[in-house]
């Protein structure tokens, strides 16, 4: 196993609907929003953690693999593997996930199968022609939604809260890289890590994806992966 090369997509993420990503932060302030979205303490501007996007590519392809079922609520493991031993495709589906985006760690065996980490997702800050557009036409960088629950007797709403949100349109730069180790690492990036992706563009980023938040485009700024992943169907 040895690195031969390090692929990279990179693109822009627009918002198709307002994005909630949440800061952690739990302290309540008077007039204040109930739920703030995460941003970079040194310029007060929203961004997308590539923990993130890691985080939810790799739920999607979970979900889409059919493993989840053996997993008992778990991330994909070698335990996993184990369970599927005599099913060549899904054990392939988990093989390729765990290459992709590693295992636990708890067992040192696992590495030496897999080998390390492939993906790498950068954090995601806005994109500076879109910041700078924003700046001169002084939009706003975050909203705030007012989101309540419905009495189902009274039809009357109540428990008001509010949820702060990155707009509609707002753009962001975003970077991922692929470390190709072994023959094979070629078709991971191509074909699942895309997948992933496109499947995150299908469902939604961040918290509420229920109610309509977190719905985003990739643009990426090699025309022919661009085309490639605008006709990709992950089904």
């Amino acid at each position: 196993m040895r690195l031969s090369a390090i692929k990279k997509l990179e693109g822009t993420i627009t918002l198709k609907s307002g994005l909630h990503i949440g800061s952690g932060d739990m302290e309540m302030h008077i007039g204040g929003t109930d739920s703030p979205v995460i941003k970079h303490p040194h310029t007060l501007e929203p961004y997308i953690p590539g923990s993130s996007l890691k985080g939810k590519v790799r739920s999607l392809l979970e979900m889409e693999s059919g493993l989840m079922i053996y997993t008992e609520g778990n991330v994909i493991s070698v335990d996993t593997l184990t369970k599927v031993r005599n099913n060549q495709d899904l054990k392939a589906k988990g093989v390729a996930i765990l290459k992709i985006f590693g295992s636990s760690g708890a067992d040192k065996e696992d590495e030496q199968v897999f080998g390390p980490t492939r993906v790498s997702f950068t954090d995601c800050f806005l994109d500076d022609e879109w910041n700078k557009k924003a700046r001169d036409k002084r939009w706003l960088l975050t909203e705030e939604k007012s989101e309540n629950v419905i009495d189902r007797i009274k039809g009357t709403a109540r428990d008001p809260r509010f949820i702060e949100r990155v707009p509609e349109g707002t753009k962001f730069k975003f970077l991922v890289t692929f470390k190709i180790l072994q023959d094979g690492d070629d078709n991971l990036f191509d074909t699942v890590l895309l997948k992933g992706l496109k499947l995150l563009e299908m469902d939604a980023l961040g918290g509420s994806g229920s109610r309509g938040y977190g719905r985003i485009a990739f643009e990426f700024y090699d025309p022919k992966v661009n085309d490639n992943f605008k006709a990709f169907n992950p089904f």
